[in-house]
């Protein structure tokens, strides 16, 4: 995930932690006679000073926040938190006189339109409001950080609960960690999410919008219907794949657990799937690996314990795949001014994060880091942010941001992708003798598919469920009906015991909690296939996609070092086009990478039942 404070974007999104800033001289307002083209052009060039400058103490104090909650850290943000976005609702509300005037040029009428639709979070022009709506956002983003589960009756925190659930294998296990982390973390926040809902929907209508959903969709260079049917096509193109991923994988909980806790038929139980909230499944690889062909020989969490590596190494090896590209390294405040690791005296939110404090070059990650596989990728992902954000730190503040959210998102997981073992083996951490033959490919595309692919219905609906509830058409009685309905229809889920309407287990997902929109992710999934694809045919690879590897290319690090330096300044059509060739996302390249899986997926599963 990223925490980037270098736009009105980014500033909006990071609300749940705003620090306290000063109040600030207001940018030219626009006049009370008819707004003229010069003023236009004079009004951006406000705003882009005014919010550059607020950013920075912004970031800082964001920091502080997220690395050391206490109350006061709490009530710092969510004060100063209100005092921002009244004014970054006023700047917006400024914008909107100048953005239908004849005569604009195409880059002022493009930053009016970032300066309208980036505000993720808007609060009410009322007094009052935005300082509401901020502590709203503080005290859930806080509570999710502060929140515990249990593990045979005793208290566990979130980082230790989510890695327990990938290890466990216990059903009675499973279910009371599953619904002591939803019980505890999610449901106390209902009343306060219904708050902050009703808060932003008023904010949102105050900027023209029918609701905040429409706000949110209308951030990718097309009208917000256009977007949301866009999400649907490309949810088209690779639903076969999920579905008949899916169907094995049931079998297989089945025949570990049997008919008593996973049927032969219908919708698999959500806890036992590796993961709290049933998003990626390679936890549970060793569960679902077909015999002969699954077992890959490695590890990569053994591997990295068996070179004695810690957590800093993990990110110094992050780092050399950068490097070898031709990216600079990383600065040394970097070092010195990440959390890599759990601090053992304070609460902190572990969720990973990547930062740009400064616009320029204090870059950090936060992280809770543990020696194991899952954060060894996320390392490669998180770095991924931080390297955007240094390319495209000469553009102006607005265009200080990716292409879309879901570049950002894409960049880190195309370079994850690389982690094969011909990467693994040049890093020196697996013997060549141990790489895996041919006949090992199945089990190595279905150890990614049980990550990438599980994951692409639930990056939908998170938002679905949010634009469903911006517009009514989940009512606030339904919260946990209409989530439940979703995660049944899309990834063929259902809670391991019944819920209701006390409940609210979305808010047991940290995004949801804070604010954050969640499409990008689900964009991510699809644009990384079209990255790596792009990447693989320019460094001349000719074996199979997924055993490409463009570690030490820097062919490919110059184009993509040309995109990301772009940030938003096009349309991400361009951005997209200047990498990978084409304008269109799609699924292609994702089916092309796992089509020898689909394949046999579809052998495994002749005779058995599929969907739910």
């Amino acid at each position: 995930m990223i925490r980037r404070f270098s736009s009105l974007m980014a500033l909006a999104v990071a609300l749940a932690a705003l620090p306290a800033v000063a109040e600030q001289a207001a940018p030219a307002s626009a006049p009370a006679a008819a707004p003229t083209v010069a003023q236009a052009d004079a009004f951006v060039a406000a705003v882009e000073e005014e919010f550059a400058k607020l950013s920075v103490d912004v970031a800082r104090i964001s920091w502080v926040n997220a690395t050391y909650i206490t109350e006061d850290t709490d009530a710092l943000a969510a004060a100063a938190g209100g005092r921002y976005t009244e004014r970054a609702v006023q700047v917006a509300n400024e914008a909107a006189r100048y953005r239908s005037l004849p005569g604009l040029s195409a880059d002022t009428r493009r930053k009016l339109d970032l300066i309208i639709g980036g505000i993720t979070l808007p609060a009410p022009t009322r007094p009052g409001a935005a300082e509401e709506l901020s502590t709203l956002f503080t005290r859930m983003g806080s509570s999710y950080g502060k929140g515990r589960g249990t593990l045979n009756g005793k208290p566990i925190n979130g980082s230790d609960i989510e890695a327990t659930m990938g290890e466990e294998r216990d059903p009675a296990k499973l279910k009371e960690m599953w619904v002591s982390w939803h019980d505890n973390v999610g449901a106390p926040m209902r009343a306060d999410y219904l708050a902050a809902t009703k808060l932003t929907n008023e904010g949102a209508a105050g900027l023209g919008f029918k609701n905040a959903g429409a706000l949110w969709r209308s951030g990718y260079d097309m009208p917000p219907d256009q977007f949301a049917a866009m999400t649907d096509k490309l949810w088209a193109e690779v639903e076969p794949l999920y579905k008949a991923l899916h169907t094995y994988v049931r079998w297989k909980l089945n025949e570990k657990y049997g008919d008593a806790v996973q049927s032969k038929t219908g919708p698999i139980r959500a806890d036992l799937l590796g993961n709290m909230w049933g998003q990626e499944w390679g936890n549970i690889y060793d569960v679902v690996a077909p015999p002969g062909t699954g077992d890959l020989g490695y590890d990569i969490g053994d591997l990295l314990k068996a070179k004695q590596y810690d957590p800093v190494k993990m990110v110094r090896t992050g780092e050399g795949f950068y490097s070898s590209l031709g990216f600079a390294p990383l600065p040394e405040t970097f070092w010195a001014r990440s959390q890599i690791v759990k601090p053992l005296d304070r609460e902190v939110i572990c969720h990973a994060s990547a930062w740009d404090v400064d616009n320029v070059d204090d870059l950090r990650i936060k992280m809770c880091t543990k020696v194991n596989s899952d954060d060894f990728i996320t390392i490669h992902h998180e770095l991924g942010h931080n390297y955007y954000q240094r390319a495209y730190n000469k553009q102006p503040f607005l265009y200080k941001n990716g292409a879309n959210d879901g570049f950002h998102e894409a960049i880190g997981d195309f370079v994850a992708l690389s982690i094969t073992p011909d990467y693994l083996v040049k890093i020196n951490l697996l013997d060549p003798a141990r790489v895996p033959a041919a006949d090992k490919d199945i089990g190595l595309l279905l150890r990614q598919a049980m990550d990438k692919i599980a994951f692409l219905p639930f990056g939908l609906l998170i938002d679905k469920w949010r634009w469903q509830v911006f517009s009514g058409e989940i009512a606030p009685v339904q919260l946990q009906a209409g989530w439940d309905k979703l995660r049944l229809q899309y990834q063929g889920i259902v809670p391991p015991v019944p819920r209701d309407e006390s409940k609210f287990d979305a808010g047991a997902k940290y995004h949801v909690a804070a604010g954050v929109p969640y499409t990008r992710y689900f964009l991510a999934r699809i644009l990384q296939f079209q990255f790596y694809e792009a990447a693989c045919k320019q460094a001349g690879w000719k074996g199979p996609l997924h055993r490409c590897s463009f570690y030490g290319d820097k062919q490919v690090g110059s184009r993509l070092d040309a995109m990301m330096k772009m940030g938003q300044s096009k349309p991400w059509p361009d951005a997209l086009q200047a990498f990978t060739g084409t304008r269109e996302m799609s699924g292609k390249s994702m089916m092309a990478y796992f089509a020898p899986l689909k394949k046999w997926l579809d052998e495994q599963n002749k005779g058995k039942p599929s969907g739910w």
